[in-house]
């Protein structure tokens, strides 16, 4: 029986670890504890791990939500991980190097892992890393993937929604599958792993641009038109810097349905708007509206950023551009506009042409 642990302990990895915990309790395939690694925070004076066994409830991060009593919080990451065959990482992912750093040495040389993280991390030299690439290189395990349209709130209530998984080993593809599965949350697995990531990291900054156009209070056409220049962007990156991929998988829950959740859901959105309504920082925001979450999509932006700007490429990518340099304050909200009406999408031909070139061949 294959032994769980859920590296993470925010929204997103406790409504994960309400599926994970009820599906290792009731298959036999794995072993029913599940160690869930928790940051350690005193709320109300007392520890939140002691309150999240006590209660089975993320008071915190979760509330009003109970976590199967099969999950057991752990504040020291190396003892949740250290006897794990499956590690769940879905932590933010500006903490995935220390993580990593940590966990050395120190877990089974026949474990995997499965990222949930959606997010780059720069590279010296201009370029910018996979986090799954990160954990794999770091701990010598192979890692798969798991991105979809997953707002936490609903999947911890319960609502229908699918996600997608991307992994290579066919014999652990329905092993991740049954673990993550449940009657509300349908898997489709998919071999293209890297694409899959990137959908989760990109579609961030987009829900960045989603976000300005509701703060303008510019309407759902222009939303749509956002969406749409965003969702060509992110195939010509994937394109460029992660060649080889399928274009359907931008099909799938990761790709199109994510975008589109997050662009009318997500908390990047939802800050966004903010921020150009009330004039704060992006900093200053998160703090006030995130209760201890951390915001990715400006911070994704910004990796992004950074390697088009070495390779002298932020031509190609203007939607990912303006969006950084708006959140950074080089741009006004109201660029963007001028973003969209210029866009080279737009050089491909008028409405009425029969001849418009397909999404791959842009790239």
């Amino acid at each position: 029986m294959a032994s769980v642990c859920i590296i993470g302990s925010g929204n997103w990895g406790s409504a994960i670890a309400k599926i994970v915990g009820a599906n290792a309790k009731t298959l036999d395939k794995f072993a029913d504890r599940v160690t869930m690694y928790v940051y350690e925070e005193i709320i109300d004076g007392k520890k939140l791990t002691e309150i999240i066994n006590q209660t089975h409830e993320n008071i915190k991060y979760l509330p009003g939500h109970k976590i199967p009593e099969n999950v057991v919080a752990i504040p020291d990451v190396m003892e949740a991980a250290k006897d794990a065959d499956i590690l769940i990482f879905v932590v933010p992912h500006q903490f995935i190097r220390r993580i990593c750093s940590t966990l050395q040495g120190k877990i089974k040389s026949t474990a995997v892992g499965l990222s949930l993280i959606k997010g780059f991390d720069k590279k010296e030299g201009g370029g910018i890393e996979l986090i799954s690439h990160i954990i794999s290189r770091e701990l010598q395990i192979p890692v798969s993937v798991l991105m979809g349209a997953n707002l936490a709130s609903e999947v911890a209530e319960e609502m229908f929604c699918e996600t997608t998984i991307g992994c290579k080993d066919k014999a652990m593809a329905p092993i991740l599958r049954d673990l993550i599965q449940a009657s509300y949350f349908r898997v489709v697995v998919v071999e293209d792993v890297d694409s899959v990531e990137c959908c989760g990291a990109l579609k961030n900054i987009v829900a960045c641009g989603a976000g300005f156009v509701d703060g303008l209070g510019l309407g759902d056409n222009t939303k749509a038109a956002v969406i749409r220049l965003g969702l060509m962007e992110m195939i010509r990156f994937v394109d460029v810097f992660f060649p080889g991929g399928k274009l359907a998988t931008f099909f799938e829950s990761c790709g199109v349905a994510d975008l589109i959740t997050t662009c009318y859901g997500g908390r990047n959105r939802k800050v966004s708007e903010a921020f150009v309504k009330t004039g704060k920082t992006i900093e200053t925001l998160e703090k006030e509206m995130l209760n201890g979450q951390k915001l990715q999509g400006p911070f994704t932006a910004e990796e992004v950023n950074y390697m088009l700007k070495s390779r002298n490429m932020e031509n190609r990518f203007p939607l990912f551009t303006a969006i950084h340099q708006i959140c950074v304050g080089e741009l006004k909200p109201t660029d963007l506009i001028d973003c969209i009406r210029s866009h080279p999408e737009h050089m491909n031909g008028d409405a009425s042409s029969t001849t418009r070139k397909s999404p791959k061949s842009h790239l």
